[in-house]
């Protein structure tokens, strides 16, 4: 396959990066405003923040800039939403016993 001189490699990269980064922030605001995350799968996100490591780890051996920008990225927001995901459970237990 023949791509047009503009969308070489890091460009190609860039964008794939982006587009998965920002796929999550809706789950994060969503989470936030509902204060409710159980429907979240923590083997899921446990798994996945896994891979997103060692797809950090692998940009950071390459030097590939868009790997590392996005697999940072994504791997903050992943740990952002188990964890929002752990504080309302707990939120959510302590409001239910008073």
């Amino acid at each position: 396959m023949h791509f047009p001189p503009i969308m070489h490699d890091e460009l190609i990269g860039t964008m794939a990066g982006t587009l998965t980064t920002i796929a999550f922030i809706p789950q994060v605001v969503r989470i936030w405003r509902t204060k409710h995350a159980e429907d979240i799968s923590t083997s899921m996100f446990v798994i996945f923040i896994t891979g997103v490591t060692l797809w950090l780890l692998y940009g950071l051996r390459l030097h590939a800039r868009p790997i590392i920008i996005a697999n940072t990225i994504t791997l903050a927001l992943s740990v952002t939403i188990l964890a929002l995901k752990f504080y309302f459970r707990r939120q959510n237990r302590c409001a239910k016993t008073e």
